[in-house]
Parts: C-alpha cells; structure tokens; sequence
C-alpha cells in the first residue's frame, strides 16, 4: 500500500474546497460564528471540523475514506483491522475487555494497570484476578508481572476469559512479553494489551517490537503520546481468531459519540502516514537529538539517568536529597515542561522531534546544580512491598459493591476497611488503591507520603478522607 496516500485528510480538503453552505451541524458553520478573540486560535482548524455528510463517510459503518485510512493504519502495524479512536485510549481499553467478558466471568489482569482498565472491569463487572508486578532494582519501580507469576493465574485459573497487560509502562520499559502471550495462547486465553505508549514501535529498530507483532489479540496505542496525531486520537487493532471483530466494533460503538471528530480521525491519518514513511535520515537526525539531551541531563548531580529500553523516554532518578517533584517544578519555573514526576524520578518524552535547545537545557541543569548545592536527606518510602502477593482478588464483586451502604473515613482509619473508591496518582493515572480491595498500611503510608511529596490523586478531595464500604 501506499503510505503517502491521506485518504481522509484528502476527502476532508476537497469538500472543503466546494464552499458549500452549511445547513447542518456543528454550530460554528465552518468557522463563520465563532468569538472573534478565540478566531485566531482555531480558524485555521474549523474548516475541516465536519460531520457525517454525504462522501465524508461514518466511522461506526466506515466505507469510504475512513475505511480506506483504517486499512492503510491495519497494513501498516501489522493488525487484521484497525479501528480509529476519537476517545483516546480510554475507549479502546473499555471496549477490549467489554468485547470478552460478561459480569462474573473471570479475567486476568496486571495489577499496575491504567484506571481505564479498572473501569473497564467494573463496566463489565467480571471477577479480576490481579496479577502482581515485580519490582525492578534497575530502574527503581514496579514494572511488569514475572513469567513465574502469569503461569501461575493462568494454571490456577485456565478458564480466564483474557490476560490483560500493559506494554511498555509508562516509562518505555518493555519485557518478553511474547512469551507470555504465547504462554496465554495455549489455554487459548486471548491476550489484551495496553500498549498507549508504544505506537512508535512500528518504526522498528533501535524501538522494541510492538505486541501486535509479538502475537497479541487486541493492541490499544495512544497515536496522541508518541506520533504527530491530536489529543485523544488512538488506535484499537485486532490480530485474532480467539476474539470478534464485530463485538469490538459492537462495543466502540456504544463507547464513542455518534459525532466523532474529523480532525482527530484526520490527525492518525495523518500520523500513519508520518511513521510510515519516516527516512533513515530523519530517524538518526532524532536519535542524535535524544543522545545530545541525555548527555546533558547526565551533567546533573542530584539524579541519574535510568537505562532505557524506548530512546524516546528519559527517565532521571532523583537523590534522597529532593524529590521528583521539586525537580519538574524548577524545570517548569524556567519553561522546560516534563512529562510527569513521582516522589523519586522525573520523565522527560523526547518524541520524534529534533531539539535546537539543547544548550538552554543545559544552562536549566548548571543552574539547578548551584541553587541546590546544599541539601538535607529527604524521607523516603519504601514501596518494593506494595504488592505483597503474586496474586489477588477484590474483597467484594462489582455486583456487590452496588448493594453496600458507603461512608467517608480519614486516611489513617481506612486500614482494614474495603475501598469505596480508587485512589489514583496522575499521571501515571496507575491506582494505589482500587475500589473494592481491601486497604493496607502500606497503601495508606504510600498515599500520605505522595501528598506530602506534591503530588496530583485524582480525587474529590483526599485529605478529607475516604470512601469506604459498610459492613464487609
């Protein structure tokens, strides 16, 4: 196939040529009623911003243009078919699973997955058998699930209806995960893969191998975190004989709008066809950038530079003199913004773009070095036994959890009760704490030492408390 071929954004652009007149939606009529003061800021994309008219195609019954783009995108990452996304991988994660479960059915899940994929589980309302993830010395966090441990659900659990995992993390660290879906393959266990940060892989070297190529079922990328595509704009490619199409396709219509954007589904054509035809000279002119704005960071004395197995993810581990988060605020101070900060690291996603500021970089760290010469050890926290057993379940089921009475508790009582609620650090948006698991020291220390640190939990208000189940 032709990857220089757009076909979407192409059909977009000719009907925006016929200067046709608008008796249909959306309201700002091609751009001619809109606030005058926000004009310069969108004017250029409210042209292309349509709907479902006669020859721009359907996503939910594509025939036409969005179905010539999806073809190209399944040809291009290796899928059967391809599915635009216009909710970010969010959609994708919540169809995969509603598409192989009904409520009670048991599915196998990694603990350290996105809230997407809880959520999924409690639309579902299937029976999770959480899989641990092993804490990796390397690169100072948990990572992924051992082998070890996704032969033991799949052994004590051979009826699992999907493995669901996550691939890479957030941080680019990838695993073998082949031979874990190979593992799943044999108990004919479809295999479901978050994958919202590995879109890129389709590069091939020096990038890992995608999970689609791998042997995966269901493959969800975020086209928006790592490839030139629009916020929210993703992919769902489906490689299986285990798992329908149509059910997916079933449930993506249920869980997008019947409006879907025409500029997010033009933004992946458009990113399709970008990684399909990216030069070898482009490639290493973005290598070389990564390389110059490691050595940089490298120059830092309060953290190091965590290998790495995506280039594009940087990934600094701060001393027990700071925290991650004080670092990413005197980044951003000086306009430098990073993708995201825990306690004890800082990532900073170099994307496919080639930097000319790699000296201002470098000023930022000299500077950092003088204005925090002088420092005191910081408590820390020790979190590698968070996870303190390969397996585990929900205290109570989806379906129960709809009958029980609830009240708020502050943090420190929460011990012993049953959550109410997820807890949820963002980003990386991975829950501390889920609903329906009963609660730990250790989570409550964890959660304490993260607000006192400065960091975001997606909550209403967590130093209010919270919400617990009565009478479990």
């Amino acid at each position: 196939m032709d990857h220089y071929k757009k076909p979407l954004l192409k059909r977009i652009i000719e009907f925006t040529k016929e200067n046709s007149i608008s008796f249909h939606v959306p309201g700002h009529k091609n751009g001619a009623v809109f606030l005058e003061a926000a004009k310069p800021y969108f004017e250029s994309i409210l042209p292309i911003d349509v709907t479902e008219l006669t020859g721009l195609d359907d996503l939910h019954a594509p025939q036409e243009a969005i179905k010539e783009a999806q073809d190209l995108a399944a040809d291009y990452f290796g899928a059967e078919h391809t599915f635009f996304l216009v909710g970010g991988s969010t959609a994708g994660n919540l169809a995969m699973i509603l598409s192989v479960c009904n409520p009670g059915d048991t599915i196998i899940v990694q603990r350290n997955s996105h809230k997407s994929i809880m959520n999924g589980l409690e639309l579902s309302g299937a029976k999770p058998i959480f899989i641990s993830p092993e804490f990796d010395e390397t690169v100072h966090r948990y990572t992924a699930p051992s082998y070890e441990t996704v032969e033991q659900a799949i052994v004590s659990h051979p009826n699992a209806k999907a493995l669901v995992l996550t691939y890479p993390d957030y941080f680019g660290k990838t695993y073998d995960i082949r031979r874990t879906i190979d593992l799943a393959h044999q108990y004919q266990i479809p295999v479901l893969v978050d994958e919202a940060h590995g879109v890129h892989f389709s590069i091939g070297e020096p990038f890992p191998k995608s999970a689609i190529y791998l042997g995966a079922d269901i493959v969800v990328q975020s086209a928006h975190k790592m490839a030139p595509a629009m916020t929210m704009a993703s992919l769902l490619h489906v490689n299986s004989k285990l798992i329908s199409k149509d059910d997916v396709a079933h449930y993506l219509q249920i869980l997008q709008s019947s409006s879907p954007s025409y500029p997010l589904m033009a933004s992946l054509d458009v990113a399709r066809s970008y990684l399909a035809t990216l030069s070898k000279e482009e490639l290493d002119a973005i290598l070389k950038s990564v390389m110059s704005f490691r050595s940089v960071l490298e120059q830092g004395e309060h953290w190091q530079v965590l290998p790495t197995d995506d280039p594009l993810k940087i990934t600094l581990q701060v001393n027990n003199r700071l925290s991650g988060f004080e670092v990413a605020d005197f980044f951003e101070a000086h306009h430098v913004y990073p993708e995201l900060a825990t306690d004890k690291q800082v990532l900073f996603i170099h994307g496919l773009k080639v930097f000319k500021e790699t000296e201002q970089i470098g000023n930022i760290v000299k500077s950092f070095k003088e204005e925090y010469k002088y420092l005191l050890n910081h408590a820390t926290i020790e979190v590698s036994n968070l996870f303190k057993e390969p397996l585990s379940q929900l205290a109570i089921s989806y379906h129960d959890m709809f009958k029980l009475p609830r009240k708020r508790v502050q943090l420190e009582e929460a011990v012993g009760y049953v959550a109410a609620e997820a807890v949820i650090p963002y980003p990386p948006g991975i829950p501390v704490m889920l609903k329906g698991e009963r609660v730990t020291e250790e989570q409550i220390r964890l959660i304490q030492h993260l607000i006192k640190q400065g960091a975001t939990i997606q909550h209403q208000d967590i130093k209010q408390g919270i919400q617990v189940f009565v009478g479990v």
